[in-house]
Formats: C-alpha cells, structure tokens, sequence
C-alpha cells in the first residue's frame, strides 16, 4: 500500500462534498507529474490525506481511499469542462478519423471518502513540526495536487488529526 496527500480547493470540491458524494473521480489534473502518479503508483486501497489548499489555513481535513484503477479523464475532451485540453481532443479525433488507437494524454482514478478529522491539521502545523519536516507539502514551492506522502508521515497526521 502507498500514501498520497491530493489537494482540492475546499471551495471547488471539500471532504464534506466526497462524503456526500462517498466516491468521484479525481479528473481535471493537468500536471504530468501528478498524471504520472494517478495512472503508474496508485493502486486501489491506497489511502490519500485530503487537503484543503487555498483556504484560510490550508491543511489536511481528512482520509480518502484509492477505489479504481487508472482510466481516461475524459473531461479533457469536453468542450464545455473548465478543465478541457485542446491537444486532448485533437489527439482524440485524430485517432477516431484514422481508425487507430486513442492512448488518452490525461488520466484519473476514483477516490472513496473514508473519514473527516475532527480537526485540520494547517500547513503552518505540518512546515512547523520536525517530524514532518520532509514532506513534499512542506517544501518551498511545492504546488503539485498529488504527492507521496510516507507511512510514518501518515500515521503520525492521522494521529495528531484525531487528538
């Protein structure tokens, strides 16, 4: 099993959103890094710390699970998504015109909602405790939505999330 932090704006999709929801699929990432993540490391039962970004404060609200296996993000094709690639779409015609296969430049897996801390943990926190300090959301200029995260750093969230 691998950890993940995703981040969503709280304003645009929150932990309370997923809950409700109890699955979505984590569609509109356009950074090939984080691409990369969702469709050669994640593996369904993966557990991924839900992070509020652009809030005030931002931090970790709660726990959300790996429920899929990679698959086409197809809001890159829709014209009317706030998310839609161009290039995507060309690729996708193009493929269709010449009878050939479509390999999809944008993918996403599903995410399950599993719990809601009692609080937030703050980045202020998480850039703030020496245990932590190596987490990829604690380094200058981190902004990638998907990141690795580590067991220790992990359990040590969950642990002081539920104090």
């Amino acid at each position: 099993m691998r950890y993940w932090l995703i981040k969503s704006e709280g304003d645009c999709y929150s932990i309370d959103q997923l809950k409700k929801d109890r699955k979505t699929p984590w569609s509109g990432v356009r950074n090939f890094q984080a691409r990369n993540f969702m469709r050669d490391a994640m593996s369904v039962g993966d557990l991924a710390l839900f992070y509020h970004s652009n809030a005030s404060p931002s931090g970790v609200v709660g726990v959300a699970r790996v429920c899929s296996t990679p698959y086409e993000d197809v809001t890159a094709r829709d014209k009317n998504d706030e998310h839609y690639d161009p290039r995507s779409y060309k690729l996708y015609e193009e493929a269709r015109k010449n009878k050939t296969e479509f390999v999809p430049v944008w993918m996403l897996v599903d995410f399950e909602f599993v719990k809601k801390y009692p609080r937030m943990v703050s980045l202020h926190e998480l850039k703030n405790d020496p245990v932590l300090k190596d987490m990829v959301v604690c380094q200058k200029g981190s902004r990638l939505s998907i990141q690795p995260v580590t067991k220790q750093e992990f359990l040590y969230i969950e642990k002081i999330a539920t104090k």
